[in-house]
């Protein structure tokens, strides 16, 4: 049976096996950002226009709360969720609130939204923004693996939701729970997970996926907010991580650091993973805070190319940008808008509300819109915080959108406007969207 997995892994092109004449097979949505955390659906036979009528809805799921975007694989749709049994939901950015409830994976068919099993535990929170968790699940061949807010990071079997093992890591390793919660999605690359803990020599930690145990720690650092991910640059694989000081890249076997460019986001917002184009990768902070790196491309090494400003580049906080042949498309936490920015020296480009918060003319703080690329061409699948799905083609010249329709009601709170700010998933010629109370499938067949 592996033989013939490995087999046909080996056919993938673009995302898609070849089956017959006509016939593809896609990618599942495996994770934060996809399977290869980019931020690319490469499935086929998708639309890329969305009519004034809209796109037919599959079906509607009740859920929970929860920040976390969903994940599916093979078939299944993971959603992991926050059952309130007490205390008051306040979204206040300087302090945490305090509730009882329980965290909770629920897998639903994907097919028909019908749940197939769930686990839950409890966990009483005193975070900021309580929610939910944040952290997507990532599926592993016949495992899941889940973080929580407050630090449980567990694996379950896919087959049936038992529970293979669990670590908590305030008590495990000691570790300062973020007041906005742990965020970092796992990342599981060979044998190994990976995830931002936070502390001394512990800013990032990598776990035996099977057992949990640990492998290796590094880092002098606090956790931040950014998921790591494994890029290919300098002649080597390296594990890339943003911390509230730095960006940084480690070998992935040992988590020695084999570069560092400082970034100092305020507030520790190390949020929104840092995006490669080329030889470049672009990090951003909140307010006026991004860095341009150059990557060597003879030896692993980072080098500053250009700094962002108040006036300059795009600086995202709660959505990753999307960078594509020398243009960063990223919204912006101060404006509230999409900006498109200039990948050679960090000029603007244009920018506009469309995407984030139809209507508004100046400013909207953190006003956010999840963007995702169509395969290799200029158009992208984008949700508002709205609640709106949109396709629109993005390149250095403007926006162009393709049409719009309304799925989820904004069903939480930020800055006095309702907000929807959880990122999708897209398999099966579908997309899986999420609120507080519901999660919807959207026929994306041509």
């Amino acid at each position: 049976m592996a033989k013939h997995v490995l087999f046909f892994a080996s056919l993938f092109v673009s995302g898609a096996i070849l089956i017959g004449p006509g016939s593809v097979i896609a990618d599942d949505w495996s994770g934060w950002l996809g399977a290869n955390r980019d931020g690319v659906y490469r499935e086929t036979g998708v639309v890329d226009e969305i009519p004034a009528s809209g796109l037919p809805i599959k079906w509607r799921t009740p859920i929970a709360g929860g920040y976390a975007g969903p994940a599916v694989a093979d078939g299944k749709v993971f959603v992991f969720d926050y059952q309130r049994s007490g205390g008051d939901v306040v979204n206040d950015p300087g302090s945490r609130a305090k509730l009882t409830g329980k965290e909770r994976l629920l897998v639903l068919d994907a097919k028909t939204g019908v749940k197939i099993w769930e686990y839950s535990y409890d966990r009483p929170y005193e975070i900021s923004y309580p929610a939910g968790p944040r952290a997507t699940p990532t599926i592993d061949q016949d495992k899941v693996y889940l973080l929580g807010a407050e630090g449980d990071l567990t694996c379950l079997s896919v087959t049936d939701g038992s529970l293979v093992w669990t670590r908590n890591l305030p008590q495990d390793f000691g570790a300062e729970v973020p007041i906005w919660g742990f965020s970092a999605h796992p990342l599981v690359d060979g044998d190994l997970l990976y995830t931002m803990v936070g502390g001394d020599g512990q800013g990032v930690v990598a776990f035996d996926k099977a057992t949990g145990e640990v492998r290796w720690k590094s880092l002098d650092a606090k956790a931040g907010y950014c998921a790591p991910r494994i890029i290919e640059a300098g002649g080597m694989r390296q594990l890339i991580v943003f911390h509230p000081e730095a960006v940084e890249g480690l070998d992935p076997a040992s988590g020695k650091s084999l570069w560092n460019v400082p970034i100092t986001p305020a507030y520790e917002m190390s949020i929104a993973v840092p995006m490669v184009d080329g030889d470049l990768m672009y990090a951003s902070g909140i307010h006026a805070e991004a860095v341009m790196i150059r990557l060597g491309t003879d030896s692993p090494s980072g080098e500053e190319f250009w700094r962002g400003g108040p006036k300059n580049a795009v600086h995202s906080s709660n959505a990753p940008p999307m960078f594509v042949d020398g243009v960063v498309y990223g919204t912006d936490c101060v404006k509230g808008n999409l900006i498109a920015v200039d990948a050679s020296n960090g000029e603007r480009l244009w920018e506009t509300f469309d995407a984030t918060i139809p209507g508004e003319k100046r400013f909207g703080r953190h006003g956010t819109a999840f963007l995702t690329r169509l395969g290799q061409t200029d158009r992208y699948l984008v949700l508002s915080e709205t609640g709106d799905l949109i396709i629109a083609e993005l390149t250095a010249k403007g926006y162009d959108e393709k049409g719009r329709m309304h799925v989820v009601e904004p069903t939480n709170e930020a800055f006095g406007r309702p907000v929807v700010w959880s990122h999708p998933a897209y398999a099966g010629k579908t997309a899986f969207v999420r609120n507080d109370k519901e999660i919807v499938a959207v026929d994306l067949s041509r």
